[in-house]
């Protein structure tokens, strides 16, 4: 897998114990484009001690091109359907992070094997920190896209077994709240929070 980083294993007992309560269930993020799942996923990873996997990262190595060729060459159907096929395949070789494409699981049977074989986790980002994170693109279509599309996958990525809000801290921050909402959904004792 091009795309997988296999990370250092998990040091700390909590995160050890979550990576072995896992079994084969990967940890499968989804929300907005620049909502952070890439390096929020990848440092959950290395705290877990597990591989990390971005699905458009896959996709694009399968199909030999970007996703944005993949669109102009062949459409968006033609795009989720590949999308849901490499889904599939990946969530078949947990335990993992597993970082999905903002339109992922608007897919009905991609949710339905994200609720089987993960544990789902919405980084859940405001619209004007979603469009502050892809400003640097200097894409004005892309903002335009995001407002029209917040609206209509918010409700979808609030099925979520896990809401975690990605804001303007550090990664870790993040990735320590995450951590500590996972116990309760691999069937362990919920984590006493840290003292500040």
């Amino acid at each position: 897998m091009a795309n997988t980083v296999i990370q250092k294993p998990a040091e700390n007992g909590v995160e050890s114990a979550i990576t072995g309560a896992l079994g084969r269930r990967s940890i499968v993020l989804v929300g907005m484009m620049g909502a952070g799942k890439s390096s929020i996923g990848r440092r959950l990873a290395g705290r877990l001690g597990i591989p990390f996997v971005d699905a458009d990262g896959e996709i694009e190595s399968a199909a030999g091109m970007t996703i944005a060729e993949i669109f102009a060459k062949h459409g968006e159907p033609y795009f989720r359907a590949g999308e849901a096929r490499v889904i599939a395949r990946l969530l078949e070789n947990g335990p993992q992070v597993l970082a999905t494409g903002g339109g992922a699981v608007m897919n009905q049977s991609t949710r339905d094997l994200i609720r089987i074989k993960g544990i789902s986790v919405w980084l859940k980002a405001d619209l004007d920190m979603l469009l502050k994170r892809t400003r640097r693109r200097n894409d004005r279509p892309l903002a335009e896209k995001i407002n029209e599309l917040l609206p209509l996958r918010e409700p979808v990525y609030a099925q979520s077994d896990i809401i975690v809000r990605s804001r303007d801290e550090p990664h870790d921050t993040i990735v320590d709240e995450i951590i500590a909402a996972l116990p309760r959904h691999v069937g362990m004792a919920p984590v006493p929070e840290k003292k500040s």
